[in-house]
């Protein structure tokens, strides 16, 4: 599909916009953030204001070029979206995050990665060029040739170097299937071991793990493919009210493989499927909101609220009921040979389970994603956990074991997704990230009249509760105010629909 003139014109003309909006901002010397109507983000804004820029608009997808197996894409459009259209070109991107509502601007400008990166690295790593809006109103085109400083340095950057409007991502042959096989694990140090090994297979396209316990756990495998299951084999989806959540199907299969004695358990899942597997159940985060409103937790619960327990909408309501500020939730990408003693660590700590465990390609320096604190950040594998439940009730606790979290991925030479609660002080920040080299890109493209990455990450500054906010904290009045706002919410008529975005 080529490019539209019409299309174009739509384009420049939002843009255009945008960039009027942003050097008014840039001539009055005020700081300004950036709405675009939607967020994966569990972190509450640390400040308020009323100046913004909508990028709301930013939702087309404005050309697939086949033969070179790129797609231009604007900010705002979302990732089952995108993969819905580039399969009908018979392309997909090469990282696809799990969650169908993130944008592809999000997952360009904050920290993104899934499945396959362990051997294609980030979100960002898979995208050949963007167009930004610099801080005082300048378009300009950044890519491994042009403006290459800027384009490094804004993956990560969550928009505190300009306004990402339209990206150009390159894209893979499509299959129809994902072949996934579910290997036993009974041990922590056994997943790390295994993950491993299996990352250096260049047959696999897609590479996981989740633990359900120290003593039990599956490593996940995938192949793309488009041989097509035997008769007696169902093909297994997990998108419709019946199926399964995955990890629920995952922990089943693995029981299933011990008790029979059997070799791994393997499937064909349709490619769409496979990408989104884990939007029902939000992982297992959703698996909470039964527990919160001791409501039975099976198959058929399940199945009648499905509709709430996707993660656009699940999103609505955690973000409405405040109840994010309750539970930890952080994606710590931690060195392949510390894995091990941080899982321990978090075990003893927090007693989380289930955990994922997400190999990860990182970044090369300098860059804002998670990195190893030693070498060049492009030879070392890191192993993402994925650490979601409940915390501490008090909040002085909540806040000490997560700074103590921070404190002990710093030791270890990890890292974290900046999506999350972040509680260091600014010095503590500017120890991990480097603070010359983003001041000297802020300076050069102008960007220091931004909000910096620790503005939008800090803590929020205590306030005063007003008698709502005592009334949203009383269970479980703030998970039913965080439900109504949720089945009020366009995400949650789309779902009853069945209908994408």
């Amino acid at each position: 599909m080529e490019m539209t003139e019409k299309a174009k014109d739509k384009h420049d003309a939002i843009v255009k916009t945008i960039s009027s909006q942003v050097q008014l901002f840039h001539n009055r010397g005020e700081k300004f953030r950036i709405q675009h109507g939607s967020t994966n983000s569990t972190r509450s804004t640390a400040t308020k204001g009323r100046n913004f820029i909508d990028t709301s608009k930013l939702t087309n997808i404005l050309e697939c070029n086949e033969q070179q197996k790129t797609c231009l894409v604007e900010a705002n459009v979302p990732m089952d979206r995108l993969v819905s259209f580039t399969l009908t070109h018979g392309l997909v991107p090469p990282v696809v995050m799990e969650f169908p509502g993130i944008t592809v601007g999000g997952g360009f400008s904050g920290t993104s990665a899934e499945s396959s990166s362990f051997k294609q690295g980030f979100f960002d790593r898979t995208i050949n060029s963007i167009e930004m809006v610099l801080a005082n109103g300048d378009i300009v085109t950044c890519s491994e040739e042009e403006n290459t400083d800027l384009f490094r340095g804004a993956a990560g950057a969550m928009g505190t170097l300009g306004v990402v409007t339209l990206l150009e991502i390159r894209l893979i042959p499509a299959t129809r299937y994902v072949r996934t096989s579910y290997h036993p694990i009974e041990s922590v140090a056994a997943a790390v071991e295994v993950i491993s090994k299996q990352s250096l297979n260049p047959s696999l396209d897609y590479l996981e793990g989740i633990m359900f316990s120290p003593t039990s756990g599956a490593v996940i495998t995938g192949l793309m493919t488009n041989e097509q299951p035997s008769a007696s084999e169902p093909i297994q989806t997990f998108t419709k009210p019946k199926d399964p959540w995955f990890y629920l199907h995952v922990q089943a299969a693995i029981v299933r493989s011990r008790s029979r004695s059997l070799p791994p358990i393997t499937e064909t899942i349709p490619i769409t499927d496979y990408l989104f597997r884990y939007d029902r159940g939000a992982f297992w985060a959703a698996a909470y909101a039964f527990d919160y409103f001791t409501t039975p937790f099976n198959r058929h619960t399940r199945r009648l609220f499905d509709s709430l327990m996707k993660t656009r909408v699940t999103y609505k309501a955690l973000d409405a009921s405040h109840l994010a500020q309750r539970y930890v939730l952080q994606d710590t990408p931690v060195p392949f040979a510390r894995a091990e003693e941080f899982i321990l660590y978090t075990t003893r700590k927090f007693n989380i389970w289930p955990l994922w465990l997400c190999p990860l390609k990182p970044t090369p320096h300098p860059t804002i994603n998670p990195f190893p604190a030693s070498g060049d950040g492009a030879s070392e594998l890191l192993l993402n956990v994925g650490l979601w439940g409940p915390g501490p009730k008090r909040r002085e606790e909540f806040v000490a074991v997560n700074r103590d979290l921070e404190a002990k991925l710093v030791e270890l030479g990890g890292g974290k997704a900046l999506y999350a609660h972040t509680y260091y002080t600014e010095g503590e920040f500017w120890r991990i990230y480097d603070k010359q080299w983003y001041d000297a890109l802020r300076e050069k493209y102008g960007a220091t009249s931004l909000p910096t990455i620790y503005d939008k990450v800090k803590p929020g500054e205590e306030r005063k509760k007003t008698l709502r906010d005592c009334v949203i904290d009383v269970r479980p009045l703030g998970g039913l105010y965080g439900v109504l706002k949720a089945l009020q919410s366009d995400e949650y008529r789309q779902s009853r629909a069945g209908r994408g975005f």
